[in-house]
């Protein structure tokens, strides 16, 4: 359990600076499909297929939200969050948690790039 849930979180929350390639899938099929994973416990790197599409999805939409928030700052505007500089983790728990917490109607009606933006300005909030 511990092996998947580092493999899911890691690859879930990277957050390097790589051109985000065109990402579409919505926040609550996101959610439905990691969840059922979660579940299966150790059984869970059977799929390690459904892992890998799960994380690149995550991988990409962290990276446009990353870069939207850059664009907005480039600009003179206001970020939605203000994290750290560095790069930023969160195990996958704790994302699932977070991307939980957006209420089942938001998520499905989002992709992944903005339940992305809501859980980074959740998580850090920029200074009023």
């Amino acid at each position: 359990m511990r092996s998947m849930t580092l493999a899911l979180g890691a690859g879930l929350l990277s957050l390097a600076a790589v051109p985000a390639a065109a990402q579409s899938m919505n926040a609550d099929v996101y959610h439905s499909r990691a969840a059922a994973l979660m579940k299966k416990g150790p059984l869970a790197l059977m799929h390690r297929g459904e892992i890998r599409a799960l994380m690149e999805e995550g991988k990409k939409a962290g990276e446009k939200s990353r870069e939207q928030r850059l664009a907005i700052v480039k600009a003179g505007g206001k970020p939605r969050s203000c994290p750290p500089e560095g790069k930023q983790t969160m195990d996958a728990r704790e994302f699932m948690a977070r991307l939980g917490a957006i209420p089942k109607a938001e998520r499905q009606r989002i992709d992944m790039t903005e339940a992305m933006t809501r859980i980074s300005a959740a998580k850090y909030p920029c200074k009023a």
